[in-house]
């Protein structure tokens, strides 16, 4: 289904200075990629940057205003429900600060396209190590997340945290998006290890990840405490058919 519409959702908070550059090249790509950005009440803008570009680019760009600062796992779930409720087909994640390349979209759809995968991953860390202007503590700590990850939960991808990725559709709509519950970095592990318990395909396809030279991380402690436990919660439900 090469012609499939394909929406790529991009949670933003104070991205002002990185999301016209996101969707100008977002939607240079041909015309089935759609983007949705989910902004929660930026302070700086970010929100009502979007909703002026929507003035040029029409019905591709998609705007989705939150109250407050709700977080990165509710944002995406907000995108999902966008994105079943309007026939999209390919759902993406991409990070808003250009440290994902838009240009590598059509490569994360092709698997699926190709009925080779059901879930996409965009990895850091598959046939190699490709990340650029990472200080050696945070890529340490990225890789062990890793393999302790899958130590516990089996679940064999080598980038478990990655943002940059794509649905089918058919996943979606087969977890219950009410019972994903992590709002940090943990929201891409327990999104992958509940579609590989389900049945699904899961695909690493390599990118180069560089980090963003606009704006601020969003990683904190309260990150790393999330996924080192969410693991843990991850395998005692899946245990007791809880997922």
């Amino acid at each position: 289904m090469e012609s499939a519409l394909t929406l790529v959702i991009v949670p933003t908070y104070n991205e002002a200075d990185n999301i016209g550059h996101v969707v100008s090249q977002v939607l240079r790509l041909p015309p089935r990629f759609h983007i949705l950005v989910v902004d929660d009440s930026s302070p700086d803008g970010t929100g009502d940057l979007v909703e002026r570009l929507q003035r040029t680019h029409g019905d591709r760009l998609h705007l989705l205003r939150r109250e407050g600062k709700l977080g990165l796992g509710t944002a995406y779930i907000a995108g999902f429900r966008f994105a079943l409720e309007n026939d999209y087909q390919r759902i993406c994640e991409m990070d808003a600060d250009l440290s994902h390349n838009p240009a590598d979209l059509p490569r994360l759809v092709e698997p699926i396209d190709g009925d080779v995968a059901d879930v996409v991953i965009g990895s850091r860390y598959v046939d190699g190590v490709r990340i650029m202007n990472w200080p050696l503590s945070r890529l340490i700590l990225s890789y062990s997340a890793g393999i302790y990850t899958r130590a516990i939960t089996r679940l064999n991808v080598q980038d478990v945290t990655a943002g940059f990725k794509c649905f089918r559709r058919d996943v979606l709509e087969a977890i219950d998006l009410d019972r994903v519950r992590s709002n940090g970095y943990s929201f891409q592990i327990e999104m992958n290890f509940i579609a590989w318990k389900k049945g699904f395909r899961l695909h690493e396809v390599p990118i180069v990840f560089t980090e963003r030279t606009e704006g601020r991380s969003k990683m904190s402690k309260a990150i790393v405490r999330e996924a080192t436990w969410k693991v843990w919660e991850l395998r005692l439900r899946s245990m007791f058919g809880r997922l």
